[in-house]
């Protein structure tokens, strides 16, 4: 199964909805995100939710609130009137955040301004920044050798 976590923020309101037999709610909603470059339009996705999440999220969320979503990609396809068929992505969630903070684009990203990329987690926020970690590293130095085994050792080991 796949994993995803988007942030984005709400453009339609939660619906809450229920399954035929009434008995587990279902809340879909639409949500827009920023594209992968600078130049790319922004990116809209229908995420739902089952169960209690569905309820948390008619109740806790709004158009305009910025959320980050975890969960898995699903295609869907759907028959089109005019003879074809379609294929729309949805995201099923299974924990949904609210996100603090300005999320207005730094310049010359399509990233927001506090997100942290994937390459930061492996070093302290202390560290210098990532241009410093683009000069050539030198390799770690060979592990030791092993210490050769005696002939009393060998007596020792169960065969």
């Amino acid at each position: 199964m796949n994993s995803c976590v988007l942030m984005a923020h709400i453009v339609q309101a939660p619906e809450l909805r229920f399954t035929q037999d009434n008995q587990r709610p279902v809340a879909q909603m639409l949500v827009e995100f920023a594209g992968s470059r600078d130049n790319d339009p922004p990116g809209q996705l229908k995420v739902v939710g089952w169960g209690n999440l569905a309820t948390e999220i008619q109740e806790n969320y709004q158009v305009g609130d910025r959320i980050i979503i975890h969960g898995y990609l699903r295609m869907n396809t759907i028959d089109r009137p005019e003879g074809f068929k379609e294929k729309r992505a949805e995201l099923n969630a299974s924990r949904i955040y609210k996100a603090e903070g300005n999320f207005a684009p730094v310049a010359g990203t399509a990233r927001p301004s506090n997100v942290v990329s994937m390459e930061s987690y492996s070093r302290p926020m202390s560290s210098p920044p990532v241009e410093s970690y683009n000069r050539p590293v030198s390799s770690p130095a060979a592990p030791p050798e092993p210490a050769p085994l005696s002939s009393e050792d060998l007596d020792d080991i169960p065969f």
